[in-house]
């Protein structure tokens, strides 16, 4: 592949900006690209009430599909959230109900918006649901139909499959079926809007390059796999999760500084990687920042912050999620943006343990993990180190502005409010 260049805008693009891990025909789909007339998706099962940064890469490489010329399908699986994605997993994923998997696709429906166009134009994004065509299938037709294309020894060989049976960790037969619903799900969208290409994380490949091959023996012409390197740091860490939990894209389910502030703390060596994929900044503004040495650095990290945070926030809530930062770090003042948690009048005059407040800030994830950071000297109350883990916050700690700044070394602060 490498050895290919790219006529189509799309590929190129891609290829430029590091999008590129596996694809299946990387001549073909491109000549497909070239010509003005590629559909791709992504699949979206609705497993919670909102997608994670994990899920960027292949939402922004729907962005430059638009872009480029090309028609985008984000698919909601609510009909394959019934049955679990086994991919990365030890364990079968609870299942959820129908209401679950509604709210859930409902919730997450919200994001697309900010990377996309909607509409009925020929390049306007669509959003079917696989529920449309999964839940009326009749399982006997299924199984003599479709199902007798799949090899049982090929599926063995998955990655979503072995890895677990290697593991030694159960697979349920639901989840087995899994790889042949996506592959389903292809052939399906292709017959209704002419879809020729699936795009997805390098851990799919197993299940996208299935819906090719059996593309190819139902006759649908030529289809195409596509993945992407899953979103993760230098140092090899997974990225969608913090020791705080998700970071979420729903703007209702994290703030703008927490979301801007997950961006600033980026290490240095992923800096240009994650201008290129999660941002729209354009190449020589990317390659100027990453030419950066030393502290300056740290202003790349800012730029990415904001512009990451405006693509999900709105331009106007990333700037003041960086403006709040720089009050915070850089000006010394309490920023009344940092994000806000709120008690009982009540309880803080009976006073209010220290372990206690910042778990319910959200700064740390339990008790145990609040002695740990105090042993360390990580936590501050109104921005002095605490080191008394018995200590109890009371109406006392009230700075002027009538909250208690919580904070978790010199990085993530969070105000504490008392509710009459």
């Amino acid at each position: 592949m490498s050895a290919f260049t790219p006529k189509s805008d799309l590929l190129h693009t891609l290829e430029q900006r590091g999008f590129i891990h596996q694809c299946s025909d990387f001549a073909g789909l491109d000549a497909k690209a070239a010509s003005g007339d590629l559909v791709a998706y992504v699949g979206y099962d609705c497993t919670g009430p909102s997608l994670h940064v994990g899920h960027l890469i292949s939402i922004m490489m729907l962005h430059w599909l638009q872009k480029t010329g090309g028609k985008p399908i984000t698919l909601m699986g609510g009909g394959t959230t019934r049955v679990g994605d086994p991919s990365g997993k030890d364990a079968s994923r609870p299942l959820a109900t129908l209401e679950q998997i509604e709210s859930n696709k409902n919730s997450i429906r919200k994001v697309f918006s900010q990377f996309l166009t909607f509409g009925d134009g020929r390049h306007d994004a669509i959003q079917p649901d696989n529920a449309e065509w999964l839940a009326k299938l009749n399982y006997i037709d299924f199984l003599r139909d479709v199902g007798r294309h799949f090899s049982v020894n090929r599926m063995l060989s998955m990655d979503s499959v072995k890895l677990r049976l290697e593991r030694e960790q159960e697979l349920s037969f639901i989840e087995f079926n899994y790889m042949c619903l996506q592959a389903y799900d292809f052939v399906e969208l292709n017959k209704r809007y002419g879809c020729t290409l699936q795009m997805g994380g390098s851990d799919q490949w197993g299940n996208i390059v299935t819906g090719v091959d059996l593309g190819r023996r139902l006759g649908t012409g030529q289809l195409y796999a596509l993945t992407t390197p899953l979103l993760t740091t230098a140092s090899g860490a997974k990225m969608g999760k913090t020791a705080q939990g998700a970071v979420w894209l729903n703007a209702d389910m994290l703030s703008a500084y927490d979301y801007w502030q997950f961006w600033r703390n980026t290490e240095d060596a992923d800096v240009v990687r994650f201008l290129k994929l999660i941002t729209l900044l354009p190449l020589d503004e990317i390659a100027r920042l990453g030419a950066l040495g030393g502290s300056e650095i740290n202003e790349a990290k800012k730029i990415l912050a904001t512009e990451a945070t405006a693509l999900i926030h709105g331009r106007e809530a990333a700037q003041a999620a960086a403006n709040t930062a720089q009050q915070t770090f850089e000006a010394g003042t309490l920023a009344q943006d940092l994000p806000r948690v709120e008690i009982p009048a009540s309880q803080l005059r009976e006073g209010f343990g220290i372990l206690a407040a910042f778990v319910k800030a959200g700064l740390v994830a339990s008790t145990s993990e609040a002695r740990r950071q105090i042993k360390g000297g990580g936590l501050r109350v109104n921005d002095a180190v605490q080191s008394d883990e018995n200590a109890a916050l009371t109406p006392r700690d009230l700075l002027p502005e009538g909250v208690i700044k919580l904070s978790l070394g010199r990085k993530k602060h969070v105000l504490l409010r008392c509710a009459d």
